[in-house]
């Protein structure tokens, strides 16, 4: 099963050209994660991955940036990224 999940990351790399690509809101992009995960803690550990990815990474998350120039964002779950975390794309916007 790790392998098939594996092999479906790498077959939606290979068929979706990056600029057809939803926008992901953290630094590590979605599907990357996900590959991460999967290839060195197993199908289980890659599955949970998608899962909070897939409801973290959707409409609803909120940037904040506090007095101090620190940008965060708060996801659906309530769970704060800071700036590593965050896309660039996401700090860029907010800086310009």
């Amino acid at each position: 099963m790790k392998n098939l999940l594996l092999l479906l990351i790498k077959m939606y790399w290979r068929m979706i050209h990056p600029s057809k690509r939803r926008k992901c809101i953290f630094r590590t992009s979605c599907s990357k994660h996900v590959y991460e995960k999967t290839a060195e803690e197993g199908f289980i550990s890659g599955l949970k991955a998608l899962k909070y990815r897939f409801k973290n990474c959707r409409s609803g998350a909120g940037i904040i940036e506090h007095p101090t120039g620190e940008i965060y964002i708060i996801l659906p779950n309530r769970r704060i990224l800071n700036e590593p975390e965050i896309s660039e794309r996401f700090i860029k916007n907010k800086n310009q």
